[in-house]
């Protein structure tokens, strides 16, 4: 870090290393919001912020359709290059990309099953190292669960159907895992 950089941080201090320095600021942001009078729950949240994130999802709540559809799109494009050429080194990251950016989102989005089933994707896919024991046909099924929720707008997770897919998919993906690898994916 050079001198100059080191002067603009003169409310904080900062201690060198060999290959890194730590910052710490004099000031933390909860004694900030304390002057500034923050409004926090029990649990040390701020009110305010939370509320402010709340009207922005809720304003941002028209497009999720849009958005979960577009998703889709994308994991089924991933899905049908896998078909076509295989799952490989340049196939597995887009599908595995695909599917992990629906089981983020999926549930923040209204769609908490189409999240369980791209879970239960990732994890056959983090369970399973070698490309070719990976079983296309249960890929595609993940991917054809995932477009039927969003299609039929199963947003909530008391939809039967959808939720008896997502159970038996993880069922059969954790079955395939002691199978193969010998223990089910622990990975996130």
């Amino acid at each position: 870090m050079s001198a100059q950089s080191k002067a603009k941080l003169d409310e904080a201090s900062i201690a060198g290393f060999a290959d890194h320095d730590i910052i710490t600021p004099k000031h933390n942001l909860k004694g900030f919001s304390r002057k500034v009078k923050a409004r926090y729950d029990e649990h040390g949240f701020d009110l305010d912020a939370l509320e402010r994130a709340e009207a922005a999802l809720a304003e941002l709540s028209t497009e999720f359709d849009d958005w979960m559809r577009k998703e889709v799109v994308r994991l089924g494009d991933a899905r049908d290059v896998v078909k076509r050429g295989g799952l490989g080194p340049e196939t597995r990251p887009v599908l595995y990309r695909a599917a992990h950016d629906i089981r983020g989102q999926a549930a923040t989005f209204g769609y908490p099953l189409a999240a369980s089933v791209a879970d239960s994707l990732c994890r056959l896919l983090d369970g399973i190292a070698d490309d070719r024991r990976v079983p296309v046909g249960l890929v595609s099924q993940h991917v054809d669960a995932i477009g039927a929720i969003v299609r039929e707008q199963a947003t909530g997770a008391d939809n039967r159907t959808a939720l008896t897919l997502s159970e038996r998919l993880a069922s059969v993906v954790n079955d395939l895992l002691v199978q193969i690898e010998g223990s089910p994916s622990i990975a996130p």
